[in-house]
């Protein structure tokens, strides 16, 4: 099967699914509010649009899917509000993921979502029209010149693909005993991570540049890393449970030598030397934060017992890597993989300090330079 096929979340509406496990994605939406605000303020005020055409890239399915497009019509409601504009604006969004995302579950959210926002805002906000773009976002998706604004969160650090370089020609599979960059991986390893990282990267910014309006607005948000040789991914962990596993003889060591996450988490430095090398965008703001892996579980309540504080952590690193694992590791040995994880997961991190190191990138689509056209050169000479 295609990376395509198997890339997504859990779907569904069930215990184990991913929209009722994303509780850390969504305290990410929330750190960022006040980036994505600014910059939706300066697009809106700049432009002016009737209608603002809105794409957001890994949807994924849940509560999360629509939070961002409303944070975005509660900012524009208040502006527009503040202009006493006699026309609001309306909105056109595109909700993008691969096709394997639960889009049945996004759909089934719609009628609430639009009864809500006709409840609250009434007259007093334009309509706003959803549709699902299933689609790589590693190229095109959308027409020349036809979308204002751009938001994803915590999707570009997913590859369009597992770097070829991590076999050799001789077949010999060069990160051994890991699913992604690791303490143990040589060097090797994170140099073919990080040139997919940059093309993937490339090719992402091209195509959003084509579909942006000259001045659209860009937000993104990814896991990130203080060095690229730091192993702060949780991802290290679930592959050390893997390796238990071979080592008792339930997985074969060829299943784990064989199997590399489409994953990788960049630096500051490696994200704004990509963007400055495309060229299409001007960087705004590039900010990093830190967050404890169990963070979204103390800000619901910081007195759930550790079995429970395990549960959440594990909840939500399953729904999200069960899919892609599964695909290879076969569906048999998910509990046990996780139930070994849940069992060592809060040791590991009072052990370690383990946090998530987030990303939040803002850009602006460059004014292209005016070109010069002559049908005829005329060159006189004065004496």
């Amino acid at each position: 099967m295609s990376l395509e096929q198997f890339l997504h979340m859990k779907g569904g509406d069930g215990k184990s699914s991913y929209a009722n496990n994303s509780l850390h994605p969504k305290a990410v939406i929330s750190m960022v509010k006040p980036m994505l605000e600014e910059s939706i303020l300066e697009l809106y005020n700049t432009l002016l649009p009737e209608c603002l055409v809105i794409a957001d890239l890994g949807c994924s399915a849940g509560p999360n899917t629509l939070l961002v497009v409303s944070h975005i019509i509660d900012i524009i409601h208040g502006e527009s509000h503040k202009l006493k504009l006699s026309s609001p604006p309306s909105f056109q969004v595109f909700l993008n993921d691969l096709p394997g995302n639960d889009f049945n579950t996004v759909f089934k959210s719609l009628p609430a979502f639009n009864e809500n926002l006709k409840k609250v805002k009434g007259s007093q906000i334009g309509p706003c029209f959803i549709a699902g773009v299933p689609g790589s976002f590693y190229g095109r998706l959308f027409p020349n010149n036809s979308l204002h604004f751009v938001h994803s969160s915590y999707a570009i650090m997913w590859l369009s693909e597992v770097p070829k370089g991590l076999v050799t020609e001789t077949g010999q599979a060069l990160n051994q005993g890991n699913i992604c960059i690791a303490k143990t991986s040589p060097l090797t390893v994170f140099e073919v991570y990080y040139e997919q990282f940059k093309k993937d990267l490339t090719v992402f910014l091209k195509s959003r540049a084509e579909e942006l309006v000259t001045g659209g607005h860009m937000i993104l948000t990814t896991m990130g890393s203080i060095k690229s040789d730091d192993p702060l991914s949780i991802w290290e962990v679930v592959g050390l449970k893997l390796h238990d596993m071979v080592y008792e003889g339930l997985i074969e060591k060829e299943k784990l030598d064989t199997f590399n996450l489409p994953y990788y988490a960049a630096t500051t430095e490696e994200v704004k030397k990509v963007i400055e090398a495309e060229g299409s965008f001007m960087l705004q703001k590039l900010e990093a934060f830190n967050m404890d892996w169990d963070s979204f579980v103390k800000n619901i309540d910081s007195n759930f017992e550790k079995q429970e504080r395990a549960a959440m952590v594990t909840n939500n690193i399953s729904s999200v890597g069960e899919p892609i694992l599964a695909s290879h590791f076969g569906e048999q040995v998910m509990d046990d993989l996780f139930c070994r994880f849940k069992e060592d997961v809060l040791d590991h991190m009072e052990a370690h300090k383990c946090q998530y190191i987030n990303l939040a990138i803002a850009l602006i689509k460059k004014v292209e330079p005016a070109t010069l056209m002559y049908d005829k050169c005329c060159f006189i000479s004065i004496k």
